[in-house]
């Protein structure tokens, strides 16, 4: 494949990918929103709390196959049959762990719904092992197209679904049926999308070469799952399910770019990467202009957002939800460079380096050991403080390796992200300081964000910023096509 080839379906894949997350995530923020201001905080806390226990089965159902099967080149039928079976039966098993262990968790949490909320939701496991297979398919032929499709009618339908459960006074199941037929239309979706149909396979020899690769894979991403959602778990605990829930409700408007952006990165990159990986020079070239698009547009939007966090929260689910703003402030500043951790990470998947992954890992997760601490005997906000000094240090350890890995390291990356971030930083102050104007917030929201766009275009024209000329030569160009 060549450069111009590449970069085409890069594009492409970077396109469908953000249409994706927009219907995935986007159309499911909107429905927040509206729920936001039909439930109440400490609903939404419960749902964090199980988010926890999901959210690990579901890295433990994918072992690292995935991953696995998209760098594999030449990966077979028995290869993805064997794969689909294992997830299903890590699913089943896990399903009932749930069951049994339900009662032990709520009365943990002290939450006596838990012990039947959870059990139901845990069928999202099923459904999610279940399309498993079809979607690593759809990533290694680039189709992000179909992608986006599924999602968008998956999340528009269950998020009807979730706000008539609420209406009718269902309270915390109206959340639960959105998650749940959202998963289980996404499933049937991606079935319809791609053909592939399981044959009663199995193959010793494919769970040998699968798990070699995986098992690393699998337990590391188990620790970071574990370490990740300790926020959740520290906060159910140790504060009240109330002050979870203005977490959860910062953390979903966090997740619209940052983790969102970080997901079209690691599906884009880890496919793109594996087409290139035994070309050193491409490879780099193709890193390189990946750090510096993902800090174009990260910085911008996570940063951005963080300037218009109170008008935006107190405009869309009103004022019981303020409390908030400080926080989501707060993560934006480790939100920003989410996605750079996702692509350095790929580069250690390509290289076939997860031996170095599962060491990285269990070493990150000892340095987050102190931002635990500072949860059990300081306020919430000090903690994410406290996060946000250890994602830094994870971008310095996770670009540490590239350098040997892909002749681009830290100190190159920085060099190329610092105007970026510097202008990002000076653009959302000057945004942020429009909040001192007397003005109503639903007025003062389109002045920010206009002005936003205005200094950003300004700026990176008058630098003469490569990636922003060239993605805007780029839009022309398929404008004038069309």
């Amino acid at each position: 494949m060549d450069n111009e080839s590449l970069k085409h379906r890069t594009f492409n894949g970077m396109k469908w990918g953000v249409l994706d997350n927009l219907a995935n995530s986007g159309v499911t923020f909107l429905v927040g929103l509206i729920l936001a201001r039909m439930l109440t905080p400490a609903e939404f806390g419960i749902i964090g709390i199980i988010t926890i226990f999901i959210n690990i089965s579901i890295v433990i159902i994918d072992g690292g196959y995935a991953t696995a099967l998209i760098r594999k080149p030449n990966a077979t039928k028995d290869d993805y049959n064997t794969v689909f079976f294992i997830n299903i039966l890590i699913s089943v098993g896990l399903m009932l762990v749930l069951y049994i262990s339900s009662g032990v968790i709520a009365n943990f949490f002290n939450q006596p719904s838990l012990s039947v909320v959870l059990p139901a939701m845990s069928i999202i496991l099923l459904f999610n092992a279940c399309s498993m297979i079809q979607k690593t398919l759809l990533v290694k032929q680039f189709d992000f197209k179909s992608q986006a499709y599924v999602s968008l009618v998956s999340s528009v339908t269950s998020g009807l679904i979730g706000i008539g459960a609420a209406y009718k006074g269902f309270g915390i199941w109206a959340l639960a049926f959105q998650q749940i037929s959202r998963q289980f239309i996404m499933m049937i979706g991606l079935w319809i999308a791609n053909h592939w149909i399981p044959m009663l396979r199995f193959s010793i020899d494919s769970f040998k070469d699968m798990f070699g690769f995986g098992s690393k894979i699998l337990i590391a991403n188990v620790i970071n799952s574990i370490y990740k959602d300790i926020f959740l778990t520290v906060i159910g605990k140790m504060y009240t399910v109330r002050d979870l829930g203005y977490y959860n409700r910062a953390e979903q408007f966090n997740l619209i770019f940052s983790n969102n952006f970080g997901q079209i990165v690691q599906k884009v990159s880890l496919s793109s990467f594996s087409q290139i990986q035994h070309d050193s020079d491409r490879f780099l070239f193709s890193h390189r202009k990946m750090v510096r698009y993902i800090g174009m547009f990260t910085f911008a939007a996570v940063f951005g957002l963080a300037a218009i966090a109170k008008p935006l929260i107190i405009t869309l689910i009103g004022s019981k939800w303020e409390p908030s703003v400080y926080l989501l402030q707060i993560m934006s500043l480790y939100a920003a460079i989410y996605p750079l951790h996702q692509l350095n990470l790929n580069v250690l998947h390509v290289r076939k380096r997860s031996d170095l992954f599962l060491r990285l890992e269990v070493l990150k997760k000892i340095l987050f050991i102190p931002v635990i601490c500072v949860g059990f005997f300081f306020e919430l906000q000090f903690m994410l403080w406290a996060a946000v000094i250890y994602y830094y240090i994870e971008f310095f350890v996770n670009s540490w390796y590239s350098k040997s890995l892909s002749g681009y390291g830290t100190w190159q990356q920085i060099k190329d992200l610092f105007p970026m971030y510097v202008i990002s930083i000076f653009v959302s102050a000057a945004v942020w300081m429009i909040t001192m104007i007397n003005m109503p917030y639903w007025a003062m929201l389109p002045v920010q964000i206009i002005g936003a766009v205005v200094l950003y275009a300004l700026l990176y024209s008058f630098m003469r910023l490569p990636e922003f000329i060239e993605l805007r030569t780029f839009i022309l160009k398929r404008i004038r096509r069309k």
